[in-house]
């Protein structure tokens, strides 16, 4: 049994319990998120102004994406759905897993086809874009007061760069391996289809640099104000929480991995409505989307929303043309149709 599979599995048994039924309101909305500093800005630009317009209570959850999805699917399997919207992957948000836990939003997108404010591809049948934003190489400054790391070449070089090294472990490996084969000296336009070999033989340099394999956002942030890694790979919004904090943290764009998050609308979903609301709200709340990526360096849905942006802000977008370049941009059909076989992998690596 997989750490999916045995996921799901205590996922049906908690829905099996009578204390786990949850009574919807009518006037309510379930969203999902991997919390943190995320849902905090989501909750003071939109939650909060979307209850107050409309009188619909947001209630958040929060969990490793993992998590999440392993609910999601018991909960859809079960036929007892709690949730309504859950935040996906933009990767993850085109798999066949996700498609058949969500409800086709071509519907909903199609008024929004010839609004030329939004982002090519921010409404999908997988979901409604969220924001773009980046996974990158981070860095504890005052350890560097020289050269600066600003490669994946870097993060592997322990000798000129020493210290304990943090990467993730969240159930979607891609990421990490891409950057081994950056580190390897693959160009970044030649990545896909990542070479598994190449990658995880170069894998076995760093890991025993590796102090942290983070599973979550908040805990890549903590180890970072614990100390316990001085480089490491954490999602940009992240990382701007921390500089937000004054900690001694600063970054590097080059060869970043361009990612996305899409909110996804439940099968099942028992304030459907109520989502729907929810979502076209978020598109037409240019300030709050504006005001998140402004305190967490993304890049929202609208272009109006970027140009509300400050100068300062808007120059760190991961979509600025001096930046575009340099950054991965995955392969989504690879990596889905890959993705059991890769984690596979992974997994077994992590255990020798």
């Amino acid at each position: 049994m997989t750490k999916l599979d045995r996921l799901i599995a205590a996922a049906l048994l908690a829905l099996a319990l009578p204390a786990t039924v949850h009574a919807q309101s009518g006037k309510e909305l379930v969203i999902a998120t991997t919390g943190g500093a995320q849902e905090q800005e989501l909750r003071k630009h939109f939650y909060e102004p979307f209850e107050k317009a409309t009188g619909i209570r947001v209630r958040p959850v929060s969990g490793a994406e993992a998590q999440t999805v392993a609910r999601v699917k018991a909960m859809v399997t079960a036929g007892s759905v709690s949730w309504d919207i859950f935040q996906a992957g933009d990767i993850q948000s085109s798999s066949d897993e996700y498609r058949a836990l969500t409800e086709d939003l071509g519907s909903f997108c199609e008024p929004l086809k010839g609004n030329d404010d939004l982002l090519p591809g921010a409404c999908k049948p997988t979901g409604l874009l969220a924001a773009y934003g980046t996974t990158l190489l981070v860095y504890n400054d005052a350890k560097f007061p020289g050269r600066k790391p600003r490669s994946w070449a870097d993060f592997w070089n322990v000798k000129d760069f020493p210290g304990p090294r943090s990467l993730p472990n969240f159930n979607d490996p891609w990421r990490v391996l891409a950057a081994a084969l950056l580190a390897d000296g693959v160009p970044v336009d030649k990545l896909f289809p990542l070479d598994l070999d190449r990658a995880f033989r170069k894998m076995d340099e760093i890991r025993p640099h590796v102090a942290l394999w983070w599973k979550t956002g908040d805990q890549s942030v903590q180890g970072f104000r614990n100390g316990e890694y001085v480089m490491g790979m954490i999602w940009q919004t992240r990382a701007s929480a921390l500089r937000a904090e004054k900690q001694p943290l600063d970054w590097s764009q080059n060869q970043a991995v361009l990612v996305g998050d899409r909110w996804a609308l439940i099968k099942g979903a028992p304030n459907r409505e109520n989502a729907l609301r929810f979502l076209k709200f978020y598109v037409e709340n240019i300030e709050g989307q504006a005001r998140r990526c402004e305190a967490q360096t993304c890049t929202p849905t609208s272009r109006k929303a970027a140009a509300m942006m400050s100068a300062e802000a808007q120059k760190a977008l991961p979509l600025g043309p001096d930046v575009f370049g340099g950054l991965v941009v995955p392969d989504a059909d690879w990596i889905n149709a890959n993705k059991t076989a890769m984690l596979n992998r992974w997994n077994a690596w992590l255990q020798q």
